[in-house]
């Protein structure tokens, strides 16, 4: 028997043919725009034909995609009849996971939108790193978690990005050459991946000094002076510590929802949208009271 092509994959497909473009079906999916042509390729590779080709700047379906499409469109409405009709009743219980970072700011709007769609809902939670909360909701343990994406592949909906800061206990600058001494989550991780790149491409030696599963040991350790830290941050800096700006800027990093399979899709809906609300009270709160750096930020788009 054949392997059955992957519904997320097939979902995208058609989100791109209703929406008109990649871009477009990203922005609809709460996705970004390489994860798109990613399912595109991999649904391409697993039926060995090009379904979407590069028309001047535009992009086509070609004649195999078009047929996809038709058929991805009538088995997604019968795959949302058939949830539709196994949905016997509201959940009494609902299982969220979420990492530390995520956790102070985003949980609480996401809290007061579930209690107000679901008010007779039992909600247990779970603090965790985020490839353990995202294995957790794939395995069906938890229903919904909050967690930190990082590269293209990343599943789930995004929902915002936090920025990513250097950090440590004084302000003392790096010189180029010199040993660094990190502060890190143990691996595998990301972050301590993506740090750890970034300073020996400038030149540095990189000595994990300290590590730890927690973000309160991450920083406990930070503050105490073992090393620097590359985090993720919403908000103004942790106390006790001070951002270093003889780094490069580090960008970004997106974060996501993810939700098991089979969860209802209203209550899917109802996360996503609070803590997308959340992220976009906080960038008209920056586009009010920092107008001058939106406006240096678009200029140069």
């Amino acid at each position: 028997m054949a392997d059955p092509l992957d519904l997320v994959h097939l979902k995208t497909l058609v989100a791109i043919a209703d929406t008109g473009g990649f871009r477009r079906a990203a922005d609809a999916l709460h996705l970004s725009q390489p994860t798109v042509s990613q399912h595109v390729r991999l649904l391409e590779k697993r039926l060995k034909q090009s379904l979407v080709v590069k028309d001047g700047r535009n992009s086509r379906f070609t004649e195999a995609g078009t047929a996809l499409v038709r058929e991805a469109q009538a088995l997604l409405s019968a795959h949302e009849e058939m949830l539709d009709r196994l949905s016997i009743s509201e959940p009494t219980r609902i299982t969220i996971g979420s990492t530390e970072h995520a956790a102070d700011r985003l949980l609480p709007n996401m809290l007061r939108a579930i209690r107000t769609a679901y008010d007779n809902v039992e909600i247990q939670f779970r603090l965790d790193r985020s490839t353990s909360l995202a294995d957790a909701v794939d395995k069906g343990a938890l229903d919904l978690a909050v967690v930190l994406g990082g590269n293209a592949t990343a599943t789930g909906a995004e929902v915002g990005r936090l920025a990513l800061t250097w950090v440590s206990s004084s302000a003392r600058a790096t010189t180029a050459g010199e040993p660094v001494h990190l502060v890190a989550f143990e691996a595998p991780c990301g972050l301590r991946d993506r740090a750890t790149r970034q300073l020996t491409d400038l030149g540095h030696e990189v000595i994990v000094s300290a590590e730890s599963t927690s973000l309160d040991g991450v920083l406990a350790a930070t503050r105490a002076g073992l090393g620097i830290a590359l985090l993720p941050i919403s908000g103004s800096v942790p106390d006790g510590l001070v951002q270093i700006d003889s780094l490069p800027p580090m960008g970004t990093i997106d974060v996501r929802i993810v939700a098991r399979r089979g969860l209802s899709v209203a209550l899917e809906r109802v996360a996503v949208d609070a803590v997308a609300q959340h992220f976009a009270e906080v960038a008209a709160h920056r586009l009010h009271n920092r107008p001058e750096v939106i406006r240096s930020v678009t200029g140069a788009a």
